[in-house]
């Protein structure tokens, strides 16, 4: 193990730098609040409550009216949900989470966010949603009225595309 040392300068080179992502990148914008109820015995937000911070600000994009991502006889699943924690969160206290576009497919589309607290980054997440027929229950194509919205919420930036290890 003598071979394995944390500071080995060798090492530092194949180490991609992380780029912490920002809430002014991230078109999508809402908050939430942390309640005594989310945490855990280790005193800290159960990693679970992340999902739903997130889901939070999905669901402000997707519900907001006129955004053509709910045509009749459709609605968007989740397919994916990658979660990656980078710090902890305390009660009490409000989160700020940010949600924008990474890709954007035939049926389907990527959100990017984030959730930060008191301006720290404490989590990113990348969710797949697809788009299905009600009826059917399989997937069908994004209208154009979806793919323009979707362009339109892009992450800002993207050559400071936040990495923490959301690829």
């Amino acid at each position: 193990m003598e071979n394995c040392a944390v500071n080995d300068p060798s090492m530092a080179a194949t180490k991609a730098a992380r780029v912490w992502p920002e809430l002014n990148q991230f078109p999508g914008q809402t908050h939430d609040v942390i309640r005594f109820g989310d945490l855990d015995p280790q005193g800290h937000v159960n990693n679970t409550v992340f999902a739903t911070f997130f889901e939070t600000g999905r669901v402000a994009f997707l519900r907001e009216p006129g955004n053509g991502l709910s045509p009749p006889g459709t609605t968007s699943v989740l397919a994916r949900l990658d979660i990656n924690f980078l710090k902890e969160l305390h009660w009490p206290g409000e989160v700020e989470i940010g949600t924008g576009i990474a890709e954007i497919g035939r049926s389907s589309f990527t959100f990017l966010q984030a959730i930060f607290h008191e301006g720290v980054c404490a989590a990113t997440a990348r969710a797949t949603m697809v788009m299905i027929d009600a009826q059917t229950r399989r997937s069908r194509p994004l209208p154009q009225v979806a793919l323009a919205r979707l362009e339109e919420m892009k992450l800002r930036d993207p050559e400071k595309e936040p990495s923490g290890n959301l690829r």
